[in-house]
């Protein structure tokens, strides 16, 4: 596997975790006094661990 597609794919399961444990923790976040609804985080989460899983399945082939 090339480094770059290791690199990408540890960056995009990290930034899952990260979704994964706001959601958890319900931490806030706010954006301009505007807070960002925890649903984006939940797809974020869904997003960047699918885009993960397929990243590494098209390495292999």
């Amino acid at each position: 596997m090339k480094s770059s597609v290791i690199v990408v794919t540890i960056f995009l399961l990290l930034v899952s975790i990260a979704h994964l444990l706001r959601l958890i923790f319900q931490a806030k976040v706010m954006l301009n006094n505007t807070e960002i609804p925890m649903w984006m985080s939940a797809a974020a989460c869904v997003v960047t661990a699918l885009l993960a899983i397929w990243l590494r399945k098209e390495n292999k082939k």
